[in-house]
């Protein structure tokens, strides 16, 4: 029985997971402190991070693993491979 749970990973395994998969942060500038813009060449769109959220929302969690196609088990392993 496989007892991952998306609601409750920690903004630290998700940066994990990003770096990872060949993810790389992006100084933001312009007053935006609170988030954190991950990008990689061929993706259409930078994935944002919510620094001051932790652990890290489900609805969150799941849009990260559509923008890496990742599955659910997929992801899960990353994290416990760590």
């Amino acid at each position: 029985m496989n007892t991952f749970r998306l609601s409750n990973v920690s903004l630290r395994d998700v940066r994990k997971v990003l770096v990872q998969q060949g993810l790389t942060k992006q100084k933001m500038t312009r007053g935006r402190g609170g988030h954190e813009k991950w990008v990689k060449a061929g993706m259409p769109r930078p994935i944002i991070l919510q620094t001051h959220v932790d652990p890290v929302p489900e609805p969150i969690v799941r849009q990260i693993m559509r923008h890496l196609n990742l599955s659910r088990k997929e992801f899960a392993n990353l994290i416990q491979s760590q």
